[in-house]
């Protein structure tokens, strides 16, 4: 795929800094290419056997979450849109055999599509990089410092929305740059296509087309009377039509919880330097430097290539728009994540000119976000062995705190999972042979019913009761019937295993309930995170559960 998309443009000159001289067109030879792909080969290697034989860490609310959406497959669900659940039915039903037999659970189906969609990213970022700056060893370097990003190697072996939310973006904006060069309509229905794709994995996609209007608008003017554009607007529209009719008979479920997410409703400032703390955590401080100085020194009223301004476009007006945003609530660090695939090949570039300004300052800086970054790395894919060392920094466990090491340590929300599962099956088994019934399971949070679907014997279907509690947010699982929140009827009479903190509805919602059982994790030494375990007789149905006070409960 990179040989066919790295040959010299003709659609339109070179400008004067980056003119086509014979022996540049020889520059696109087989060695950058080869090495590129030996970089992205090896990530691939390493992920899979990461995720198949070496990884420590069970799967992740998010992935368990959407594991449970893909056994209910829909047109789409109450946060996000359907593709996520269809891409790990679909691996589940072709790799699941084969991934249970080699490490005894269906994990590794679920996180093949997030190997797959990273060597796309990664062939994406080559492409883009040697295209619009005509230097395929500008593309193997991308790729190389791509590959130093915690953010990038964890979106290699965690199946999350953003994978391949992230693989559309990348592969969009090749697309789009492909067809401004050639004037080709079909890279136009390429990137309709893509975009309506990436809509159905995340919503930030609708954010592609409108930064590639301002590209044009400022531009490319003549492209708006060309089909190509609408073609475009045509896809991301199409996009969005599963999303709509699903919610439109689903109360604006998915509507109400964006809104409530960005803090249009009810939500409290979050401040933009939480956000800038977050993409400093996130790019070690070069990168994100080197990515706001090239967003200047490459800024459209000084560059007349239209492939950089295109990658302007998709960068710096999308950073800058979740950084204003960050004024009304700070968000999750990753929501810029599509600003930085524009952006880290123009901070490439701008750091190959400063190699030749202030060599000793930049190669030190670049060793130093290598370090760091293969550090963190390590530290995500290995967390047992760093957990003693974070545990020293912080304080003792105690009785008010008694798992510390969470502050440090990003990898605990997705330990012990397993273990709790185990200990769910035993108090299943001993209730069903002291009652002759099935028990209901639990949680108290939305994000634990999937994991205990995923790890319990037989997988079963596991219900949400946080609502109910006044403690979570609404969830897929209150849009799903019957769940006892909603159908008390349906459940009266049973008895409930639930894992969490209860407070005093759920309790007065049983006639009996036994002493709690604890379960808690230990890493290397280090208790990482706990739960408790209820036991819950005589279901009698929950008092009348209020409508959320305000849209961040969504």
């Amino acid at each position: 795929m990179i040989a066919t998309l790295t040959q010299p443009r003709i659609a339109q000159p070179a400008s004067p800094r980056t003119h086509l001289r014979p022996r540049d067109v020889q520059a696109f030879t087989r060695a950058p290419l080869s090495w590129a792909a030996f970089v992205v080969t090896a990530s691939a290697i390493a992920s899979v056997a990461y995720i198949c034989w070496l990884t420590p860490l069970n799967l992740s609310p998010d992935e368990a979450h959407y594991w449970d959406w893909s056994r209910n497959l829909d047109w789409s669900y109450y946060s996000k849109g359907p593709l996520i659940a269809w891409l790990i039915r679909a691996s589940c039903e072709l790799f699941g055999p084969l991934s249970i037999a080699l490490t005894g659970d269906l994990a590794a189906a679920v996180r093949l599509p997030a190997v797959a969609c990273h060597v796309g990213v990664l062939v994406g970022w080559y492409t883009l990089a040697a295209r619009v700056f005509r230097s395929p060893q500008l593309g193997l370097a991308t790729v190389c410092c791509a590959a130093t990003l915690p953010l990038v190697r964890v979106g290699a072996v965690i199946m999350t929305i953003d994978p391949p939310f992230l693989f559309c973006w990348c592969w969009s904006l090749v697309c789009v740059l492909r067809a401004l060069e050639t004037d080709r309509t079909r890279w136009w229905v390429g990137a309709a296509a893509l975009t309506a794709v990436g809509i159905l994995a995340k919503y930030t996609m609708a954010l592609f087309p409108v930064a590639v209007l301002g590209f044009l608008l400022f531009h490319r003017r003549g492209e708006f009377r060309k089909p190509g554009i609408w073609l475009l607007l045509a896809g991301a529209a199409i996009g969005w039509v599963p999303i709509v009719a699903w919610n439109a008979g689903h109360d604006w479920v998915s509507f109400r919880h964006v809104f409530g997410q960005v803090g249009v409703s009810g939500s409290k400032p979050g401040g933009v330097f939480l956000f800038l703390g977050g993409q400093l955590g996130m790019l070690f401080g070069f990168w994100l430097a080197a990515f706001l100085a090239a967003g200047w020194r490459f800024r459209p009223t000084r560059e007349a290539d239209s492939g950089i301004r295109l990658l302007w476009w998709a960068s710096v007006p999308v950073w800058l728009l979740f950084a204003a945003a960050s004024l009304v609530k700070s968000g999750q660090p990753n929501w810029p994540a599509p600003a930085y695939f524009g952006g880290l090949v123009l901070a490439v570039a701008l750091t190959r000119e400063l190699l030749a300004w202030r060599r000793r300052l930049v190669v030190g800086c670049l060793a130093l976000s290598t370090v760091s970054g293969f550090l963190v790395i390590t530290g995500i894919h290995f967390p047992d062995a760093f957990r003693p060392i974070l545990a020293s920094v912080v304080r003792s466990p105690s009785e008010k705190d008694p798992y510390p090491v969470r502050r440090l340590d990003i990898t605990a929300r997705i330990a012990g999972w397993k273990q709790l599962a185990g200990e769910v099956d035993a108090v299943r088994a001993r209730v069903r042979a002291e009652t002759t019934r099935e028990p209901i399971v639990a949680g108290t949070h939305w994000t634990t019913p999937g994991e205990l679907g995923f790890y319990c014997s037989d997988h079963p279907t596991v219900y949400a009761v946080g609502v109910a509690n006044q403690t979570d947010r609404h969830s897929q699982y209150d849009v799903w019937r019957p769940n006892p929140v909603a159908d008390a009827q349906e459940f009266r009479g049973q008895t409930f295993v639930i894992v969490g903190e209860i407070g005093a509805d759920v309790k007065n919602a049983f006639e009996r309930i036994e002493p709690l059982t604890r379960v808690v994790h230990i890493s290397n030494g280090v208790p990482v995170t706990g739960w408790e375990i209820w036991v819950c007789h005589g279901f009698r149905g929950f008092n009348r559960v209020p409508p959320p006070p305000s849209g961040s409960h969504y």
